[in-house]
């Protein structure tokens, strides 16, 4: 039996991930380890595996820095996808040393217990981020651009990153690193500007934009970023061992263009927009150049902007209660440059 454990499963990408697994590969054990921070849920994941008995599907409460719980589930593994992190830039100016402690310290303990337990983990998969690129200094970022993290949250994710390069260069790890680009699509915490703009439309609230909203991101659906993982997953150590992959769609979209998009598919129009002052950290464009998973692993993505926008806004409303008790949390406080406290 192959046994799959998911760091951070109850998240966001990690949930979907969780749920595409057990769709797509209904002969696995998938084990899931979550902290439930402010962004996991138990809710996320699949009702089965909520249930105690199930021994094809288990749920273990607990810290990825926890090195003797880490080392006993990694001990019984096939493959170890690591999703466990803290992902919010305005939240990292907030509370930075949350990032450092479980991005950096909590790969080191994963990459430690794979290290213990090599023989058995065929494929360790780290989910990086784009935002260790900082702001593109060419029309596209492949996977040899510089890394210029601009927030705390790329600094740390940009340690958590090298350090699985290194635990690969030194020990031969069977590592690969995942890149992706901005997801989007159900079970995004509202702190995200998609759920936070569609759940303002359905809450009949302004649509806030830092600055003018020229910052322009590359948007993946969360289904496409599975599929990359999966197809990382099974691929032959040769292809994929040591390597690091983008996964995005090739389009970057302004803010204030994704606002407006969010306007439109609500029949609404734009004086449900307005402006506040620019974000700290905040990158100006992130357009990705994925052609080294094509070429190697025949990737593509698969749903179109339009498409994925609308399958958000119906999960959305499909499902108030989610998201509705994270209303308080959509707003953070943060110390600018000049000491001034401002909310975004």
């Amino acid at each position: 039996m192959t046994t799959v454990l998911v760091t951070g499963g109850a998240g966001f990408i990690g949930s979907n991930f969780v749920h595409y697994l057990i769709d797509r590969h209904p002969d696995y054990d998938v084990v899931v380890l979550d902290a439930l921070t402010y962004a996991g849920c138990i809710d996320n994941l699949p009702k089965e595996m909520r249930e105690i008995d199930n021994p094809r599907m288990r749920f273990w409460y607990g810290d990825v820095v926890n090195a003797d719980l880490v080392i006993a589930l990694v001990s019984e593994a096939d493959y170890v996808v690591h999703f466990a992190a803290e992902t919010h830039v305005t939240r990292s100016i907030f509370d930075n040393r949350l990032f450092f402690q479980t991005d950096v310290i909590g790969t080191q303990t994963v990459s430690n217990a794979v290290l213990k337990s090599r023989g058995r983990v065929k494929r360790f998969i780290h989910i990086s981020s784009s935002e260790v690129y900082g702001t593109a200094e060419t029309a596209v970022m492949d996977e040899n651009h510089p890394l210029n993290p601009m927030s705390p949250y790329a600094s740390a994710k940009c340690g958590a990153d090298r350090l699985v390069y290194s635990y690969r260069a030194t020990y031969g790890l069977p590592a690969v690193i995942v890149r992706p680009f901005n997801n989007y699509g159900p079970r995004q915490h509202l702190e995200k500007v998609v759920p936070r703009f569609i759940t303002s439309m359905l809450l009949n609230e302004k649509l806030t934009v830092h600055g003018g909203g020229a910052a322009a991101r590359d948007f993946v659906y969360v289904d496409d970023t599975c599929r990359a993982i999966d197809a990382i997953m099974h691929a032959d150590s040769a292809q994929v061992d040591g390597e690091v992959f983008n996964v995005g769609s090739g389009q970057d979209r302004s803010v204030l263009s994704i606002a407006q998009d969010v306007v439109r598919a609500f029949e609404s129009d734009e004086s449900m927009i307005e402006n506040t002052d620019e974000r700290p950290g905040q990158v100006l464009r992130h357009t990705s150049d994925f052609s080294k998973i094509t070429r190697v692993l025949g990737w593509e993505p698969q749903v179109p902007w339009e498409e994925g926008l609308q399958r958000t806004i119906e999960w959305f409303k499909g499902d108030r209660s989610w998201w509705e008790a994270q209303l308080w949390m959509r707003h953070i406080p943060i110390i600018t440059a000049s000491g001034r406290k401002e909310f975004h």
